[in-house]
């Protein structure tokens, strides 16, 4: 080999060094820097009933699951006795649903979230 071709040789593997360090470290440490905390105000009381535990949900994020399967995301609007409006559908954002509040089987949101 000529010299030309090993000097070139040492700075493609320099680089691809340098890339392999930038693309599997550098994330690495971004997420050592950022933990995860609790959202203020974001709990369960499960010695409440799913009506109560919605209303403490007003103007949040949920995703509600049903008897059937079926899933709506949506932001809680309002919950009466019987019903629970959710706005913004996910992938209907112009869309509500005006849902039993008998026929929720489940019901989840994000209680946590990263702190930078």
């Amino acid at each position: 080999m000529t010299k030309r071709s090993k000097m070139v040789g040492s700075v493609v593997l320099a680089l691809a060094v340098v890339l392999c360090v930038t693309v599997f470290m550098l994330p690495t440490e971004a997420k050592a820097k950022s933990k995860v905390v609790a959202i203020e105000g974001m709990s369960y009381n499960v010695n409440s009933s799913l009506a109560k535990n919605l209303k403490s949900l007003v103007g949040k994020k949920v995703f509600v699951t049903l008897d059937s399967g079926k899933t709506f995301t949506g932001l809680v609007k309002e919950v009466g006795k019987h019903l629970v409006h959710l706005e913004k559908l996910a992938g209907k954002e112009y869309f509500d649903a005006l849902i039993r509040i008998e026929n929720i089987c489940a019901i989840d949101t994000r209680f946590r979230d990263f702190k930078r």
